[in-house]
């Protein structure tokens, strides 16, 4: 819980210095030339108002929403912050140590073209950004934490109280703030902070469905991060890593912190001439394209054989049946099963899900008429004894209703299937004989079942077993195949084409540097 303060407390520090300089400039040019400072409050205090709105608003609809839209929410609001918090963390890296000179700049620029509702507009809108940015970031980062909404609220309200105080006490006291390091320094606790919401966005990206691939877990920190102490709250509430990351987390933490954390921290002493660069930025792009093709080419295509939607199953008579179960066609689907009795299509229907082995499976059913395979009438109690194992049916006794009887016969026999996608996992057939009564001491028609048929069939239970743990195997190792083999490489394709692009336009402007050169020799 305490690292939902630090987290949140830092976002409204940072967020909320950024802000207090720019309204701090705004009123001290707006009382340089002496015009009122109260339209510029009434219009910060608008920005914050609809900021909070912001805030609010998306918390409400995520409460409101299902729980599996819930996570896409939390997904989206997750992915919207990391934009926000990485644009805003290299813009101010660039720019804090000359922050305060160029928003003096455009405030004097504002002045000479729109005069006070220039500057009161400035206010405004930098309120408004800061605030919406430190809205959603905060929202995700309480969301990413599972933890308290009002210790969250409560960190930030502290890290805005305390910005605020900062800036007055720098244009109003006389306070010197190293703007350059302090935004360096909690630059990089925000860049940590936002790699951890990196991971938890993707794991709710899981839970609402859309990532399902690298879920195997890697670590276990349980013992290292224990729920309830200093550093758990930090570790996890703060940076937002788990005790059991998962591959996909992982990946995704080390490919948005390494680089940033690089780019953020490079020395600006060490910049290279611009030709160097472009020479970088060229060789990098043609590493990470190899890298890509290598993957491509060295991950295995192929995946885990997993059954498919034949399979044999033994009848009761000691004969063996080949299942064939066809595609869905709107709402049934079709069984088809051949034995040396000969070849029967049964047109099922869908029947729910079930679990079998962890996998969750589609039902399919179906109950047909079937043939009987008796014809005696009159019937006695022994036959009907004989056909079911030597229980004579329910309602029928020797003394009450001593036979022989009326019998009209007739059969049915309901199909169950169990299927996942094309996988027949599991299917039985279990066939019913029943016969309708008269005479031999009944007083009126009496229907009663007289055992199956004995060309029941049903594929046995290991083997159903079996099945879904073969599909789920080979689910997995197709979503793992899809890691290594797409997503990666597609990333970091995208990255050496965009490096490549920033070769090819510093190239271009290579003519004129040098020139510039030459006119400077």
């Amino acid at each position: 819980m305490q690292g939902v303060f630090l987290g949140t407390f830092l976002i409204g520090l940072r967020e909320g210095l950024e802000a207090t300089l720019i309204v701090g400039i705004v009123a001290t040019f707006l009382k340089r030339n002496g015009h009122s400072l109260r339209p510029m409050f009434i219009g910060v205090a608008l920005a914050i108002a609809i900021s909070l709105g912001v805030g609010v608003g998306l918390d409400l609809l995520s409460t409101a929403l299902p729980q599996a839209q819930q996570e896409m929410l939390e997904t989206v609001i997750g992915a919207v912050a990391i934009v926000f918090v990485t644009t805003m963390i290299i813009w101010m890296n660039r720019h804090a140590f000359q922050l305060k000179g160029e928003l003096e700049r455009e405030a004097q620029r504002a002045v000479s073209s729109g005069g006070s509702f220039a500057l009161v507009a400035m206010a405004f809108l930098a309120v408004l950004k800061e605030g919406f940015e430190t809205a959603v970031f905060m929202l995700a980062a309480v969301q990413a934490s599972r933890g308290s909404g009002a210790l969250g609220l409560l960190g930030a309200l502290a890290g805005i109280l305390c910005a605020v105080g900062i800036g007055v006490a720098i244009y109003v006291g006389g306070v010197r703030l190293n703007l350059g390091r302090f935004f360096r320094i909690s630059g990089v606790f925000l860049i940590l902070i936002a790699a951890g919401l990196v991971l938890s966005t993707l794991r709710t990206a899981h839970e609402a469905g859309w990532v399902n691939i690298g879920q195997q877990q890697l670590l276990d920190l349980s013992s290292w991060i224990p729920t309830n102490s200093v550093r758990g709250a930090i570790v996890t509430g703060m940076f937002g890593i788990p005790t059991d990351p998962r591959l996909i987390e992982v990946l995704g933490w080390l490919c948005y912190a390494v680089p940033v954390l690089v780019i953020f921290l490079w020395p600006a002493r060490w910049a290279s001439s611009p030709a160097a660069r472009r020479r970088l930025l060229g060789w990098s792009a043609a590493g990470l394209a190899a890298a890509a093709a290598a993957l491509v080419a060295l991950v295995p295509a192929g995946g885990t054989d997993q059954p498919g939607p034949v399979r044999t199953a033994p009848v009761e008579s000691g004969d063996t049946a080949t299942l064939t179960l066809g595609a869905v066609d709107g709402d049934s689907r079709p069984l088809t099963i051949a034995s040396s009795a000969g070849t029967t299509a049964v047109a099922l229907a869908p029947a729910g899900q079930q679990i079998v082995d962890g996998l969750t499976v589609d039902v399919w059913q179906a109950k047909v008429p079937t043939a009987a395979d008796q014809n005696a009438n009159p019937v006695t109690l022994g036959q009907l004894a004989t056909l079911t194992g030597g229980r004579l049916p329910v309602g029928l006794s020797a003394n009450v209703t001593p036979g022989p009887f009326q019998a009209q016969w007739a059969a049915n026999t309901e199909y169950n299937v169990l299927a996942a996608g094309d996988a027949l996992i599991s299917a039985d057939a279990q066939s019913t004989r029943i016969v309708t009564l008269q005479g031999g001491g009944l007083s009126t028609a009496k229907t009663v079942s007289a055992g199956s048929l004995g060309s029941d069939w049903s594929i046995p239970e290991p083997e159903a077993t079996a099945a879904a743990k073969a599909v789920t195997s080979a689910a997995f190792d197709r979503s793992e195949r899809t890691l290594w083999r797409h997503w990666l490489p597609a990333v970091l394709l995208l990255a050496a084409i965009a490096m490549a692009s920033a070769a090819i336009a510093r190239g271009r402007n290579a003519p004129e540097e040098r020139k510039e050169q030459t006119t400077v020799c």
